[in-house]
């Protein structure tokens, strides 16, 4: 059917229903994804499973060897899989969570007094009652991120959150 501009029409469709093509459901799934909160997870890479594997491996044949009963063995890699899945920390708006082999604890950022670094470059949560919380999978590099993701309330100590809110300033040598 021909419309008034002689363009072709589908009759099903209505006059003030408007097309929906793939680059507007894209565009809207952007819309969605920027208005939702910032969240940054850390945990240990999934590759981490491949050495668990090749433990089974290693495993099966005196598992299953002369000796009686010594299945048992196969609870080490599966408490070892256990753990590389399980543990992480994740940091959003609200505050921290960090997940751990056997529990799980929400830190918001009201009740965080700052963040510690170990000798070995770990990060750990200070609490206002100044106890200390160990945060898996996180080390000082991931600073920034948490700075970004915290907007702010936890700061960056290396200063390359700094000028990201700034835009870069054009000097008289870059040729712009």
């Amino acid at each position: 059917m021909l419309d008034t501009l002689g363009a072709w029409r589908d009759p099903r469709s209505r006059p003030g229903r408007r097309r929906c093509t793939i680059f507007d459901v894209a565009e809207e799934k952007q819309q969605e994804q920027a208005n939702e909160d910032r969240k940054a997870v850390f945990k240990i890479p999934n590759t981490a499973l491949l050495a668990i594997a090749f433990l089974v491996v290693c495993v099966t044949p005196v598992a299953f060897g002369d000796v009686p009963y010594l299945q048992w063995l196969y609870l080490f890699p599966i408490a070892l899989a256990v753990f590389v899945i399980r543990t992480r920390t994740t940091a959003t708006a609200n505050g921290l969570e960090v997940r751990t082999m056997f529990g799980r604890r929400e830190l918001p950022w009201s009740s965080l007094k700052g963040l510690a670094i170990t000798d070995k470059a770990k990060v750990q949560a200070v609490l206002k009652d100044e106890t200390k919380v160990a945060l898996p999978a996180v080390r000082t590099r991931h600073l920034p991120v948490i700075s970004l993701v915290s907007a702010g309330r936890m700061a960056d100590p290396s200063g390359l959150t700094d000028n990201i809110g700034k835009a870069p300033e054009k000097s008289a040598d870059s040729g712009e």
